[in-house]
């Protein structure tokens, strides 16, 4: 159901009133930040009325499933937070670096009419997802992680750091949306249904995953030699922020200053996007 079916003030509205009760509940459940309302809001009437009902179910189960796995084994991920710029409780900058490009992709679509705007959309969910589900679900792994780019064994929650369990979580991540993606496609009225011949819509979810993972790798690879990291000299510790969580300005250990971790998952989506671009060529 494309936006332009409905007329689009009235997908406006419905696309206001659906993401507004989402991040109410989101909000209630301590997913959302008051800021982070206002983002979701924006970002979710943006997906659904210029994409329309498939690209706004892509974005919640983004949203719904990564919010719930930020819940999960909180206490025991809870050490960790110090290293992290924020909470799982995300703000308006956390809500705009995970969707904001997709919603660029769904507005650029609304007004072409592009198939390939699904695409980019598509992979930029694959690719927030992957990195959202082995970041909440990667730091359990009980093998410390090692850093993408030098293979170096580092502490749990470092930039950069992966594991095999994390790099297992963000293939399934990115795995959920292809498959969502590919389904939706099946019931897609026009134009979407003509994305790809039909052998080559078999390969949708395939590239869509390999989009998403990549996305996530790439995350991890800025966040290992560019991402902006600190260090508290009164606790001794690294951390993602200027300002550790004991209140104390900290010292720049490397990268660059303007690249902090919400521009990290901000580019990740774009990698993402990219990669299934390219996908869409192959196919179409």
């Amino acid at each position: 159901m494309p936006a332009d079916s409905l007329g689009l003030a009235p997908a406006f509205l419905l696309g206001i009133a659906l993401s507004a009760l989402i991040a109410g509940l989101a909000y209630g459940r301590g997913s959302l930040t008051p800021s982070g309302i206002g983002g979701a809001i924006i970002i979710g009437t943006l997906v659904f009325a210029m994409g329309g009902v498939m690209w706004g179910l892509l974005l919640i189960a983004f949203f719904v499933s990564s919010s719930a796995l930020s819940h999960y084994r909180a206490r025991a991920k809870e050490p960790l937070a110090e290293k992290f710029q924020k909470g799982h409780r995300r703000d308006l900058g956390q809500v705009l670096a995970n969707g904001g490009w997709g919603a660029l992709m769904a507005l650029a679509f609304g007004f072409s009419r592009q198939p390939v705007f699904f695409f980019a959309f598509a992979g930029a969910m694959a690719a927030v997802n992957a990195d959202t589900w082995a970041t909440e679900l990667g730091v359990l792994s009980r093998v410390p992680p090692r850093l993408i780019t030098t293979g170096q064994v580092v502490a749990v929650g470092t930039s950069g750091g992966v594991t095999r369990l994390g790099t297992f979580i963000a293939l399934c991540g990115a795995l959920w949306i292809g498959a969502l993606a590919f389904l939706s496609l099946l019931v897609a009225p026009e134009p979407l249904l003509t994305l790809a011949r039909p052998r080559g819509l078999l390969l949708v979810p395939f590239i869509l995953t390999l989009a998403g993972l990549f996305g996530s790798l790439f995350d991890s690879f800025l966040g290992a030699t560019v991402q902006a990291i600190y260090y508290c000299d009164f606790d001794q510790k690294e951390t993602e922020s200027a300002i550790h969580r004991c209140g104390r300005a900290t010292r720049q250990l490397r990268g660059w200053r303007w690249l902090d971790n919400d521009w990290v998952n901000f580019l990740a989506s774009v990698a993402g996007s990219g990669l299934a671009v390219l996908g869409y060529w192959v196919v179409r």
